[in-house]
């Protein structure tokens, strides 16, 4: 099976970080966060990877190349403006031909891909997305009123949940039918795409293994986590 990863994007809320490092390369301990995704695919079975690439590309591909000293193979398909999530994977169709894994390169996973799969072919899906189980206190105080504005409870500042997109996906190739060439387009379009069109889209959900790394503050945490790991482990 191969994994598709999406590293073109241009970083921008990780600016000045990424002004000469495409966001997939920025370390996280040792190791570029790419390295990471590519050790946890590897990992879980998979060792086959087509690299999704775009802005300052030849530092992946200087750091990486076929993928050999890292244990797995390594593709490139590449692109010379942005195209969102799903353009990007437009550009490995020519490497797609069954079932595989797509994942975003700005994101650290450590859950079973491997159950993931496993669900995906069980249930027959056309894309299983991966949900993580999100927990969140909203700042205020929320108050609830009848329909004649009598307060009818006040909950201060309540937990919120919600299942979340992790951006990693196994999905079926004729899902790239449904992806317009060389033009920016978003997963989500896709997906709903897929759902209009009564394909079957499943869901695998996790409630840990789960770290985006979106923007200053998150990548700073995301660091911080990854030193504690590491001397818990020491």
């Amino acid at each position: 099976m191969k994994a598709v990863i999406l590293a073109g994007g241009l970083g921008m809320r990780l600016r000045p970080l990424t002004l000469k490092t495409p966001k997939p390369m920025l370390l996280l301990g040792k190791k570029p966060i790419l390295e990471h995704l590519i050790d946890w695919n590897k990992k879980n079975g998979v060792k086959s990877i087509v690299l999704c690439v775009s802005y300052l590309r030849k530092t992946i591909e200087g750091y990486f190349e076929d993928g050999k000293k890292f244990g797995v193979k390594i593709e490139y398909a590449v692109s010379n403006k942005p195209l969102a999530t799903a353009g990007q994977l437009k550009t490995a169709e020519e490497f797609i031909d069954d079932t595989f894994v797509c994942v975003y390169g700005d994101s650290i996973f450590d859950f079973s891909l491997r159950n993931m799969i496993k669900q995906h072919k069980a249930k027959k899906a056309f894309a299983t997305m991966s949900l993580y189980e999100y927990k969140t206190n909203l700042e205020y105080g929320v108050i609830n009123t009848s329909k004649t504005g009598k307060v009818t409870s006040w909950i201060e500042k309540p937990e919120i949940k919600a299942n979340i997109n992790m951006g990693c996906y196994v999905m079926e190739p004729g899902i790239l039918k449904y992806i317009p060439k060389n033009k920016p387009y978003g997963m989500d379009d896709v997906i709903k795409k897929a759902m209009n069109r009564k394909k079957i889209v499943n869901s695998f959900i996790t409630k840990k293994g789960f770290t985006d790394i979106g923007n200053k503050e998150s990548y700073e945490q995301a660091n911080k986590e990854y030193a504690k790991k590491f001397r818990k482990k020491g």
